[in-house]
């Protein structure tokens, strides 16, 4: 358990960080103003230069990864669906929030956050719905080829 757990963790880091990166491309191709925004402005003021807030948010954006990688060794634990989901979700949701308050991925505002956070479920709620739904169709498959034998 604690190996799968450190290499789905050690798998997650580069990922995380290649995710922010493709995050902070798509965010410069939406503001369309020819320059490449890879923080946000006020990171830069937070940690005095634009290399020092680059830093920080790769180093964040790898620490997001390995935790969200490694948080998934949950749904391999023998328990109900129901508890899994809730401490997957806690998991997550108490790693997510204060790193996109930190990192300034969201607003420094109680209406900011209510936002970051109703995303974070809408969209993990859409990934479990399809997860599930996937899993389904895997035990149904599973089940029409024992009926078989």
């Amino acid at each position: 358990m604690k190996k799968n757990l450190f290499l789905r963790c050690l798998l997650g880091a580069p990922i995380g960080l290649t995710i922010s990166i493709f995050i902070t491309l798509i965010v410069s191709i939406a503001i369309s103003d020819g320059i490449y925004h890879a923080v946000h402005p006020e990171l830069v003021s937070d940690f005095g230069t634009e290399l020092n807030a680059v830093l920080i948010q790769a180093s964040v954006s790898m620490f997001f990864g390995a935790v969200f990688a490694g948080v998934s060794v949950i749904w391999d634990m023998p328990w109900s669906l129901l508890r899994m989901t809730i401490t997957h979700f806690a998991v997550c949701s108490i790693v997510t929030l204060p790193i996109a308050y930190y990192m300034r991925w969201t607003e420094r505002s109680l209406v900011g956050i209510l936002m970051y956070f109703g995303t974070f479920v809408a969209i993990y709620t859409v990934i479990w719905i399809i997860s599930f739904c996937a899993m389904k169709r895997k035990l149904k498959a599973i089940n029409e080829k024992v009926g078989e034998i």
